[in-house]
């Protein structure tokens, strides 16, 4: 059970909306949010500065509802979210519903309403480089990982000299791993990935084969996925001590929820 802050049926007049006029007459939106945090802190303390004030919230939630627009009202609820959760760190992450009461859609109906989540999540990303500047390949990844939205690059590892993978020739590679804080969802997060590979000059024509960087998903809390583009954890990360190596110093107890063994414990038997 998560220690929850509830905002129920908060009323703001905003324009929102497809059609020109909800824009320029704007209408009433009702707002309700469950926000996820940990009260131990301020139980123990009786301390404001250690809860989230649901005050501020509110306010919040009504001048940014208020000096955006937005065409959805799903967008208009992620955003919101979304500006939440970077503005309140003690926030692990936010249910929120908006009400439409007064939806153009020409039938009697109380509201429309959408309803989502967002939540923080602890990502491990695995960083290589063995073509022109390595260093600065890698570096660059890290500084434009951190400055993109909902991104927060919590650890970095040691970059490590590792010899290829593989049975293709190239030169030496230098590899690293970081911590990621982040609300994107796991392909929305490889979509950035892949944005800042091709802003590297990331080539994909030789499998294993050399390149300027390479930015891969390990493991995202304890999510299990395969499909066709994405497979969480990383399918080989067992095999690869260049991955094992630097994502065990920033946190051995990471564990792959697929063969149910830590970092560290793969490391070991690699």
């Amino acid at each position: 059970m998560k220690d929850t802050i509830v905002i129920n049926n908060l009323e703001i007049f905003a324009n929102h909306g497809v059609f020109s006029e909800e824009k320029t007459l704007g209408q009433k939106f009702i707002v309700s949010a469950e926000l996820y945090t940990d009260f131990n802190k301020s139980v123990l303390t009786d301390d404001i500065s250690l809860s989230v004030d649901y005050s501020s919230v509110c306010n919040d939630i009504c001048t940014f509802m208020h000096d955006n627009t937005f065409n959805l009202i799903e967008t208009a609820a992620a955003r919101t979210a979304e500006m939440l959760l970077e503005k309140y760190p003690l926030l692990s992450g936010i249910k929120i519903e908006v009400k439409k009461p007064w939806a153009p859609i020409g039938l009697h109906v109380e509201y429309t309403s959408v309803i989502l989540e967002k939540h923080w999540h602890n990502v491990y990303i695995s960083l290589g480089s063995n073509i022109g500047d390595k260093l600065a390949y890698l570096n660059n990844a890290v500084e434009k990982l951190n400055l993109s939205d909902g991104c927060v690059v919590e650890k970095v590892s040691d970059f490590i000299i590792t010899k290829p993978y593989g049975n293709v020739g190239q030169d030496d590679f230098l590899n690293g791993a970081l911590l990621l804080k982040t609300y994107l969802d796991p392909y929305s997060l490889l979509e950035k990935l892949h944005e800042i590979e091709n802003q590297a000059n990331r080539k994909r024509t030789v499998h294993w084969g050399p390149r300027t960087l390479d930015l891969d998903i390990i493991l995202y809390d304890d999510l299990i996925i395969s499909s066709e583009t994405l497979t969480i954890p990383h399918p080989d990360m067992h095999n690869r001590r260049f991955v094992l190596e630097p994502v065990a110093q920033i946190c051995p107890y990471a564990r792959n929820p697929v063969l149910n063994k830590t970092v560290s414990e793969l490391l070991k038997s690699v």
